[in-house]
């Protein structure tokens, strides 16, 4: 079996690609290395993939069509696993052209060469900012998510859309994973985890919108890897006149107030955070929470990573890459 894992680079795209390759798949990966955070750090979650035979890496980004219809015609993938994506929901407001290339440009390239070269399950990654600022919770994928709240959650919102047609004209097995706030060691650095962390042990203000009153459902990385791994060795069946086109969310369904996030962290530090209390940042949603009762159903998927323990693996791995850097 070969599968191509897009976003390589990137948190989660590097750890299922480490989970592949332990379980003797082998696995292409490529990634554009852009700059909107450290190409540094992404090469340095390469390194982490250097040791395995079974794994190569190729500097390409989605955008690039021909490029991409070329490694799919060399390596005839059996599957897809797409994380590939501009990220951030405030950096799509001053920068809506990276989201529109490799989000419906990139994305729309993955669906096509996918369509062509027969792939038997394509996994894809959207968001859990596709709710927007429903009220209602947890968050059900029979939810209308007709309302996104930033250009990131349209893009996310519009992958699905176009997945389910390329579902229902080809027969395309498809599956889109709405993930809920993913985080531990090798994250992101424009994320909370990372940017309290840094904050807190530099003894600099943390900046809290929305004076704190916000929710999020934290995940960790190793339980959103192993739905990952889960989900993607089960295409979807056509039921009836249905295409085989699934969406899940992939949570914690334990949502964590903000402050209470913070004090997590504070305590993994052993520091006393700085607290600067600013309003409500445009794009952001003011809670998030998964119901994963469908994946559950499907796969038996369920979170076992308590808060206070993946803060704790993630503040160690900061300090250790932090005296690196």
């Amino acid at each position: 079996m070969r599968i191509l894992v897009t976003g390589v680079a990137g948190f989660i795209g590097s750890y299922v690609a480490r989970q592949l390759c332990q379980h003797g798949v082998e696995v292409i990966g490529i990634d554009n290395l852009n700059h909107y955070y450290s190409p540094k750090l992404k090469q340095d979650r390469l390194a982490t993939l250097a040791g395995f035979q079974q794994f190569t890496f190729y500097p390409l980004d989605i955008a690039e069509r021909d490029g991409l219809n070329a490694l799919f015609r060399d390596y005839a993938f059996t599957r897809v696993i797409h994380l590939a994506a501009q990220a951030g929901v405030r950096y799509s407001i001053d920068n809506p052209q990276s989201y529109t290339e490799s989000n419906l440009v990139g994305f729309m390239n993955i669906l096509e060469a996918c369509r062509h070269h027969h792939i038997e399950h394509l996994v894809f990654a959207s968001s859990s900012s596709v709710y927007g600022n429903q009220q209602k919770v947890p968050f059900c994928e029979t939810d209308v998510t007709d309302h996104p709240i930033s250009l990131y959650a349209a893009t996310k919102k519009s992958n699905e859309l176009l997945a389910y047609s390329y579902s229902h004209l080809y027969q395309l097995p498809v599956t889109g994973l709405r993930f809920f706030t993913v985080y531990g060691p090798w994250g992101r650095p424009d994320m909370a985890p990372w940017l309290f962390t840094q904050a807190i042990l530099a003894g600099t203000p943390i900046k809290v919108f929305n004076h704190g009153q916000l929710q999020r459902d934290f995940t960790f990385i190793d339980d959103i890897v192993s739905g990952i791994g889960e989900i993607q060795a089960i295409a979807p069946v056509p039921m009836g006149a249905e295409p085989p086109y699934a969406i899940y969310n992939i949570g914690n369904n334990q949502p964590v107030k903000l402050l209470d996030f913070i004090a997590c962290i504070e305590k993994a530090c052993g520091v006393q955070a700085n607290l600067e209390m600013l309003p409500m940042q445009p794009g952001d949603v003011y809670q998030t929470c998964a119901d994963i009762t469908a994946l559950q159903q499907k796969t038996g998927f369920l979170p076992q990573t308590r808060l206070e323990k993946g803060i704790g693996e993630f503040v160690n791995w900061y300090r250790r890459y932090a005296d690196e850097m």
